[in-house]
């Protein structure tokens, strides 16, 4: 079983929404059951949050019935580059000047391949 870690005050204030497992997987049209493994897989990155350590996944992670477009691809690149869950999340919600936005806003603009290189160049 995968280890989920809690995410500190800095990043939880980067990222705008969060959703529960079950609120994925209603916004996925799955049963909640299928989340973990997507998590495990790294097609979704989950962190516990909250007084009660809730497993939660950010919100912009997920566009209209399904997960964002170069997500999963962007997840591996980042965990290839050796960072942890809250490293790659703080990458993912830190404004870059150069995309405009954030990584994770390129993303939801279809912009993967502009972000997918700026996460393999982290790793030169």
């Amino acid at each position: 079983m995968t280890v989920f870690s809690s995410v500190d005050a800095h990043i939880d204030a980067l990222v705008p929404s969060w959703l529960t497992l079950p609120e994925v997987a209603e916004r996925l049209g799955l049963e909640v059951t299928r989340i973990r493994p997507l998590i495990k897989e790294g097609q979704l990155l989950a962190v516990r949050r909250g007084e009660n350590k809730v497993l939660m996944v950010p919100g912009d992670f997920l566009g209209e019935g399904k997960i964002i477009k170069g997500l999963s691809g962007t997840l591996t690149v980042l965990k290839d580059d050796g960072f942890s869950d809250e490293e790659a999340l703080e990458w993912l919600f830190t404004p870059d000047p150069t995309l405009p936005g954030t990584p994770a806003q390129a993303l939801r603009e279809n912009r993967g391949t502009e972000v997918k290189r700026r996460a393999q160049a982290l790793a030169v």
